[in-house]
Formats: structure tokens, sequence, C-alpha cells
């Protein structure tokens, strides 16, 4: 990892012309606007999204207060200068979507990468037992339990995926709202016990959606399941895997809070993981659309299903890795 004076002396050219800039957007707005250099509104927003994920690594990687404190300052008043008199509402919501929230998952990618591997692995391994020996369903849910997942991914249900006591789509979305919304919860908020209970919870999901997997495959309904849960999992997975990777963040200030003390590195990290919250937020709630709206429709065709799936999928890992990158 880059040791903080190697990250300050990297980016200082960046740092130091964006204070510049501002300085002289500010003169410009003075009374000495006829005489100031004119300003590239181009140049500082490319410094300030630069600027954005600086603070987002200097943040994760618990760097000092210094180094926080001037990007902070900067990005406030980048901020301020681009998007003054809108700092609430659509024009917020569109710079967290365009810049913060993508720019947050690049700079916790460690813990992404270690959420993920806990959410897979299990899941990959499960669905393998289970498809192999079907009897070992019984052993993450009851006989009756297995039953109605039978019924919910018939080839002949009326609409798939959906509980008897749903009997509407607007209802199966408000329940997959507040299911995924739990889940998501749990496996943030877990992570207070040292991050083990964001490992826990992930790793018990992986397990559980493997097994569902690997016991409808084996009963023959691969069809039918697979192009339910193809769509909306783009939004629903990648959802769950980043709370557990704030949950992890929120972990490690506990473990290893370097130069802070464990409730200053704890309120840091917080204010880190917010970000990705509301992110995980929105991307649940498109979920829930696509699942309840979309992935329920037994009149579709598969093959749409696949091709719209495949279209979610290339266009969330598109956004993140590419999402807020700009050139200068």
């Amino acid at each position: 990892m880059m040791t903080p004076l190697r990250f300050e002396q990297t980016y200082e050219d960046d740092w130091t012309e964006l204070e510049a800039l501002l300085a002289g957007a500010v003169a410009r707005k003075g009374w000495r606007s006829a005489e100031a250099t004119p300003v590239s509104g181009a140049r500082i927003a490319a410094l300030y999204r630069r600027a954005c994920e600086h603070l987002a690594l200097a943040r994760a990687r618990c760097y000092p207060a210094h180094i926080t404190d001037r990007l902070e300052r900067m990005t406030t008043d980048a901020h301020q200068l681009i998007y003054h008199r809108r700092e609430f509402g659509i024009a917020r919501l569109r710079h967290m979507a365009a810049v913060e929230f993508p720019a947050a998952v690049r700079a916790h990618a460690s813990y992404v990468a270690v959420a993920a591997a806990t959410f897979l692995l299990p899941t990959i391994i499960v669905a393998i037992l289970v498809y192999r020996h079907p009897d070992m369903i019984l052993s993450v849910v009851d006989s009756q339990t297995a039953a109605t997942f039978e019924s919910m991914y018939a080839k002949s249900a009326d609409s798939i995926g959906r509980a008897r006591a749903a009997s509407t789509d607007w209802m199966m979305f408000g329940y997959y709202i507040r299911h995924n919304i739990g889940v998501a919860f749990q496996c943030f908020a877990a992570g207070l016990f040292a991050g083990c209970g964001s490992l826990f919870f992930l790793a018990y999901n992986g397990a559980f959606s493997g097994a569902l997997a690997g016991y409808l495959v084996e009963r023959g309904l691969s069809s039918t399941f697979f192009s339910f849960v193809a769509t909306h999992s783009a939004f629903e997975l990648t959802a769950i895997v980043l709370s557990g990777a704030a949950g992890l963040r929120v972990g490690q200030s506990l473990l290893a809070p370097g130069p802070l003390t464990r409730p200053q590195a704890l309120v840091q990290a917080t204010r880190d993981s917010a970000i990705l919250l509301y992110g995980v937020t929105g991307m649940l709630l498109v979920a829930a659309g696509i699942e309840a709206f979309w992935s329920s429709a037994s009149w579709l065709p598969s093959a749409v299903k696949y091709g719209v799936a495949a279209v979610c999928w290339t266009a969330v890992a598109s956004y993140f890795v590419l999402q807020g990158r700009h050139a200068s």
C-alpha cells in the first residue's frame, strides 16, 4: 500500500493546481474580477473528481488528518463552486450517483474483494453439494419450505418466484424492498463485531442462495430459476456484497484504528461507508422493481430475460470501473 508521504507527493501537483484554480475563481467573483486570469471550469471539474477519489482513498486507508482535512476542504470548496445553490435535491443526487458512489467503491476495492469472495465461495460450494445430494436442502430449510420453493419456480406458475400470500406484483415489490434492505443492513451493521458479523452474514446468505439454486436445478427447474434471478441479481447481489464491504470497513477501524483512537476511527469509517450505503439503497430499490415486475413475468421468453440480464451486468460492472473517471 502506498505510504501517506508517497501518496501526498504523487498527487501534490494536482492538489496545488486545484487550490490555485479555486482561489482564482473566487477572485473573479470579487472586486478584482476584471483583473483576474480566466479560470477553466472543465479543468476544475476534472481535478475535483480526481480529488474526490483521493479523499475516498485517504479515508479508507486511514491517512493522517492533515491529508484528509486538506482534501475535504478543497473538495467542499470545489463542490460549492460547481453546484452552488443546488446543494440539495436532484443535482446532489446526480453528483452522488455519477461521482461519489463509484469512487467510494473503487477506494474500498480490497473490502469489496473480500466480501465478494466470502459470498461467492459458499454459494458455489453449497450449490454443488446440494445438487449432488438433494437431501442436504433439509439442513437449510424444512420440507414444507422446500416444497414451496418448487411451486414458486414451477414452469406452470403464473408468476415466477411469487409467494402465495402475495397476490400482486406491488405486494411483492414491497416485500422485496423490506427483505433486501434487511439483509443488506445485517451485512453492514454486523461489522461492529470486528467485521466477523459481516463475514458471517455474507457467507450465510451465499450458502442459502447456493442451496436453493442447487436444489432447484436438481429438480429440473433451472430454466425458470435462472431466468428469474439473472436480471435483478446484477443489482441485488452487488448491493449485498457492497453492504458487507462497508461492514468490513467498520470492523477494520476497530481492529486497526491506526493513529486514531478507536472511537475516532469508527466515526471516520462510518462516514466513509455512508456513501456506499446510499448507493446500496438505490441499487436495492432498482433490484426490487425489476424482481417484482420483470423477473416474475412468466410470459417473457427466457432468451429475452438473459439478454437484458447481460446488459444489466455489463452496465453495473462498467459503472463501477469507469464512472467518474475523467481525463484532464
